[in-house]
């Protein structure tokens, strides 16, 4: 009889398995969950088709009108499954797309995010990049449309931008599939943890406001002890985020 060995998201403490399953997604057989995530119009769609090519599939979220792509792809010998998450300008939950991306990064703690952005029109995208730092340390900066950047005379220094923001950065094109070898090179480094990120995170919070988010942060934790990042959900309750109080009331969270 063969000694059967789980996968490495199976065993890896950084994954949530239970809570994928609660989203709708099978993991069986793969080693990595990767999430895809990005403002609309950023080219998300074509990152994705440009990494896993015909092998995906589509349907809805549980419980949604939301569509969902999954898709697969194989880099050095290990299998990757890869959601495309819907595009959104915010994780603020105030929206079914933005619930659900929430709910996806925060709750199914996938491996890594890869997180898409135009290179053209980097400003705008910066407040979902920022947000989803705070949630995970496990992101990648895919800086697409760097072909209408350099028509339009935009330079990004991509190495600048990873020193800010403490996080990988690929500069890509993926219409032309220019950058998709090093973001598949850099999202397996990643898997791997061969290398650290150490993202920007909000800093200089007054003292008060501090004091409150450790406080909500350390009875959140004794309450539900398996949740996912409490100081986020600490943050959010301090903002009076209904979805976040109805969730931790009715157990969703956990």
């Amino acid at each position: 009889m063969e000694k059967q060995t789980k996968s490495a998201c199976e065993t890896c403490s950084h994954y949530n398995a239970e809570g994928l399953k609660k989203l709708g997604v099978n993991t069986e057989s793969f080693d990595f969950v990767v999430a895809l995530a990005g403002n609309p119009n950023t080219g998300k769609s074509t990152v994705f088709n440009a990494l896993t090519g015909l092998r995906q599939h589509t349907g809805n979220w549980p419980g949604k009108t939301v569509a969902r792509a999954e898709g697969a792809f194989e880099y050095n010998a290990q299998k990757y499954k890869l959601v495309d998450l819907p595009g959104t300008y915010s994780l603020l939950s105030t929206s079914e797309d933005e619930e659900v991306a929430r709910d996806f990064i925060l709750f199914g703690k996938p491996t890594l995010t890869v997180i898409v952005v135009d290179a053209s029109r980097l400003e705008r995208n910066l407040n979902l990049v920022l947000q989803i730092l705070e949630i995970t340390d496990h992101a990648i900066l895919c800086l697409n449309l760097m072909d209408e950047a350099k028509r339009n005379h935009i330079e990004v220094d991509a190495r600048i931008l990873a020193k800010d923001l403490g996080i990988p950065v690929v500069a890509t094109s993926a219409r032309f599939k220019e950058g998709i070898p090093e973001l598949l090179k850099t999202i397996s480094d990643l898997a791997n943890r061969k290398i650290t990120c150490k993202p920007h995170k909000i800093k200089n919070i007054p003292k008060n406001i501090e004091k409150a988010v450790e406080e909500l942060s350390t009875s959140i934790k004794k309450e539900y002890p398996t949740i996912a990042n409490s100081r986020w959900l600490a943050f959010r309750l301090l903002e009076g985020d209904k979805q976040v109080i109805e969730g931790l009331r009715t157990g969703k969270f956990v």
